[in-house]
């Protein structure tokens, strides 16, 4: 049949074929297989690991992903037919191409350098947002603590003054029951000097001896 292959490297080969008179499918089947000593001597379909269409008005195809240094068959047919041993050829790849193997190392560590990124970037986030998850917490601590301080330190300023006032009126209330008891008269005189208006009304007097004593003399004495 004439099946040739050229331009072997070590990922791909190009297949060429003449076009089939007696072909009236609507594309070829180009199919490959590696390590053909362990394919059996019979040509089935099912035995090649990988089939490529190809349109009819076509006559070579390019086999890509290939492994370097590998024996492999390829064989064109119509669509519908099992291949035979003039339609398949054997060819080896050559070692791995120095270009290629570079841009593949290349794009490997370009995707670890992304994936390390992508880390780090989450690691970071996640620190930042337990820091600042940390920070509102105690300051909310803070002020809650100011908070309490400030309540508590109100309340002992107002007991405070609630226990004076009462300590205040407590000896003012002693005092002014001492005073009833040491001296019944001092009050009406106290009465008196705090309210001078009271000396119109006449007051009683406490004893015989201040009755012939009108009681005017006694405003007047204390004016």
């Amino acid at each position: 049949m004439g099946i040739t292959v050229q331009n072997i490297t070590g990922n791909t080969a190009m297949v060429t074929w003449p076009k089939m008179a007696g072909c009236a499918d609507s594309f070829y089947s180009v199919m490959y297989h590696p390590n053909w000593n362990s394919m059996l001597s019979t040509y089935s379909r099912k035995s090649f690991q990988k089939e490529e269409r190809v349109p009819t008005t076509r006559s070579s195809f390019v086999v890509e992903n290939l492994t370097p240094l590998t024996t492999y068959i390829v064989c064109v047919t119509c669509q519908s037919a099992n291949p035979s041993s003039d339609q398949c050829r054997v060819f080896n790849t050559l070692e791995r191409d120095p270009a290629s193997a570079s841009s593949t190392k290349k794009e490997l560590a370009l995707g670890i350098w992304l994936t390390s990124s992508v880390l780090l970037l989450i690691i970071a986030a996640v620190l930042l947002y337990g820091c600042l998850h940390l920070l509102c917490r105690r300051r909310h601590q803070h002020l809650q603590e100011q908070n309490g301080t400030s309540k508590q330190d109100h309340r002992k300023v107002l007991s405070k003054s609630i226990a004076c006032t009462s300590e205040e009126l407590s000896r003012q209330s002693q005092l002014r029951h001492d005073t009833e008891k040491k001296h019944p008269s001092g009050i009406q005189l106290a009465t008196i000097i705090e309210n001078p208006s009271a000396c119109k009304e006449p007051i009683m007097p406490p004893s015989k001896s201040q009755e012939q004593v009108p009681m005017t003399g006694q405003c007047s004495a204390i004016n």
